[in-house]
């Protein structure tokens, strides 16, 4: 390839790249946050039963697929590394959560399906994850050392740039019209069709990345092994990096402790915002495209700003902020907030004043969480042993789900508090701000004395 081609090439690779990024957002942003969460924790799954019970449910169920995460991350991340399949295995998985999402379309609003939708829920999330992995192994394909923060920032906002359109697609073509195509009538059906187009919208758009990128052959011959030297060598790779670069492994410790917080705030805000802010539908959508806006720009922004300051000082302004945010949300929280036009007691004013605050609140942390997790991604990226990627992304996949049971375990533990303090019929998701904000200050405070690799040179 000549010199005049190379960069252009490289561009493009980056381009197909980060589109994977696009294309399995609608998991992210439709899914697990703003519409499909909202639907599955409503009052229709909680018959005439507890109505905090849904939310409960999506807790638990979170859970478990971290657990399942844990323990398959770093053995096919590592495989990836072995094999050189990390493309291939990547089509099967991205096809995986195409599959799924559109699967979501049969979960009717009734508790007897609440299973089906946690069941669902749970195994895109363990595949999503894994084949995060993956694609986080590929970073190096597409980018170097000098602009790893530049190319992971763009990546992470491609992603929230493609939950801004899809989000509006959904909003344009299956909510907002008095007629939605197909027949479609009520609103529960509106949710559900919309889960067929997030599914095809993955299939599409990630097509070019595995046109682009390519697999290639591992460095070393390496035999297939069984599951149990599998572990064996993520052990020893574990020892490896204690030895010789320890503060990767301090890393490791502390990503997983505030990225778990991280993914609390992505979980449960749009939750927060319908039952404890009064949040229709149509409005969670709304505040979800500006989210993801605003999102976008600033991980985009904050990418240039990871090469010039470091990645670790990018993560601490964001969860400093983050934890501001969560506090402001619980503190500032008042009962009214959550009724709507024709409840007893409803108060245009105060309703208004609890919408105010959570647009302003809620943008403000959206814009943070993005470059959070582009900046640890660009951090590791930049440690890791060269032909180790896949293993090295499973070992961050599965530290931070060892421990991913704090933020929904923090969250149902003081739903439960409120509950209990507001009175059982009575929304209490705001409440889990405390636990996300908690969980928050102990990632940062574990990240202090890491040292980066610029610090170590």
């Amino acid at each position: 390839m000549s010199q005049t081609t190379a960069p252009t090439a490289k561009k493009r690779g980056v381009f197909a790249w980060a589109l994977w990024d696009w294309g399995t957002q609608p998991y992210y942003t439709v899914v697990t946050t703003f519409v499909f969460a909202v639907y599955l924790t409503g009052s229709a799954f909680a018959g005439d039963g507890d109505p905090n019970w849904p939310s409960r449910a999506w807790a638990i169920a979170t859970i478990v697929g971290s657990v399942v995460i844990a323990v398959l991350a770093p053995v096919l991340g590592q495989s990836g590394d072995r094999t050189g399949h990390t493309v291939r295995d990547l089509r099967f998985m991205t096809w995986a959560i195409a599959g799924i999402t559109a699967a979501l379309y049969f979960v009717a609003p009734d508790p007897a399906y609440l299973l089906l939708g946690l069941a669902l829920f749970t195994l895109g999330t363990i595949i999503g994850e894994i084949a995060s992995v993956n694609y986080n192994a590929l970073i190096d394909r597409v980018s170097d050392e000098k602009n790893f923060g530049k190319v992971s920032g763009f990546g992470w906002g491609m992603g929230y740039i493609g939950g801004i359109l899809v989000l509006l697609v959904i909003l344009v073509v299956f909510i907002l019209p008095e007629q939605a195509p197909f027949g479609i009538e009520t609103s529960d059906m509106r949710v559900r069709a919309a889960m067929v187009l997030c599914g095809v919208w993955t299939l599409i758009f990630t097509i070019p990345i595995f046109v682009r990128v390519k697999d290639r052959a591992p460095l070393a011959a390496a035999p297939r092994v069984g599951v149990v030297e599998s572990y064996k060598q993520v052990f020893a790779t574990i020892r490896r990096l204690w030895g010789t670069q320890r503060h990767t492994v301090y890393f490791l410790i502390a990503s997983a402790v505030y990225r778990d917080g991280l993914a609390g705030v992505f979980s449960f805000g749009a939750i927060i915002a319908a039952t404890s802010y009064g949040f229709t539908t149509t409005e969670i959508i709304y505040f979800g495209a500006a989210a993801n806006l605003i999102a976008g720009l600033v991980t985009m922004a904050f990418g240039l700003l990871d090469d010039k300051i470091g990645p670790k000082i990018v993560i601490l302004i964001c969860l400093g902020t983050l934890v501001v945010s969560e506090l402001v949300i619980f503190f500032a929280h008042q009962p009214g907030f959550a009724l709507h036009d024709g409840d007893a007691g409803y108060d245009a004013a105060v309703a208004g004043q609890g919408h105010l605050l959570f647009w302003v609140v809620g943008l403000v942390a959206s814009s943070v969480c993005g470059p959070a997790q582009a900046a640890g991604r660009s951090f590791l990226a930049r440690n890791i042993p060269e032909g180790h990627s896949g293993e090295i992304f499973g070992l961050y996949a599965t530290t931070g789900r060892a421990v991913s049971f704090l933020s929904p375990l923090l969250v149902l533990i003081t739903i439960s508090i409120g509950s209990a303090v507001v009175g059982g019929q009575a929304a209490a998701q705001h409440w889990a701000a405390i636990g996300l904000a908690l969980l928050l200050v102990v990632g940062a405070g574990l990240l202090l004395p890491v040292k980066e690799r610029r610090s170590l040179d």
